[in-house]
């Protein structure tokens, strides 16, 4: 179920932005809270060979420990990256040919927000939404066109956030076996008209 609209207005979010090498590291760590992950989880050496020549963003959303509210952890994290027209990697041309009838990538920059997610007991509390819009203001101000992310159709409070920031489907690639692993292409101009409609409240940090 998505938060209430008015919920990520209302709480401050601490974000905490990640150098390759120690996010990769934070990333790994987190996704070990992930059941749902089991078979998809990304190891620090597979993130630091995705993003290391090419520019991107690691993310980790930050709240008060269960155990010690002084201390903070680590309960949602974002990852994203430049997408060109031309990759080498097999993954990353295989997206690039099924967005290339939705996506013009001859405009400028296109950002691909890879992976992330929030662990179960922060959920509906907007770390999602907060990440997202530091994710699309930071894509904005290096100069990216574009923003897209790839899903699937069983992951629906993450699809209705993006609902919310008015991410437009572009693509659908049904599998009739089982619908819910459907895969659902999202873009999003990107432009001071789309930053201002940003509502959460977030104070960013780098990483030490």
């Amino acid at each position: 179920m998505p938060f209430p609209p008015s919920q990520g207005a209302m709480m401050s979010h601490v974000i905490r932005q990640y150098k390759l090498e120690q996010g990769a590291l934070e990333v790994q760590y987190i996704e070990e809270g992930f059941p749902e992950f089991s078979n998809r989880k990304k190891s620090a050496d597979e993130i630091i060979r995705r993003l290391r020549d090419r520019e991107h963003l690691i993310l980790l959303s930050m709240a008060p420990s269960p155990d010690d509210e002084a201390s903070f952890i680590p309960v949602a994290f974002k990852v994203g990256h430049q997408l060109r027209s031309a990759e080498a990697d097999p993954k990353l041309a295989r997206l690039v040919q099924q967005l290339s009838e939705s996506v013009d990538f001859t405009r400028g920059k296109v950002f691909y927000s890879w992976i992330g997610a929030t662990r179960e007991g922060w959920r509906c509390q907007g770390h999602y939404r907060a990440l997202t819009e530091q994710q699309e203001e930071w894509a904005h101000r290096h100069g990216y066109h574009c923003l897209v992310v790839k899903t699937k159709n069983k992951f629906y409070p993450m699809r209705a956030v993006l609902d919310h920031l008015r991410f437009d489907v572009i693509k659908l690639e049904p599998n009739p076996a089982d619908l819910g692993e459907s895969k659902v292409f999202l873009a999003k101009r990107l432009g001071p008209d789309q930053i201002e409609r940003h509502r959460t409240v977030r104070t960013v940090e780098d990483a030490v």
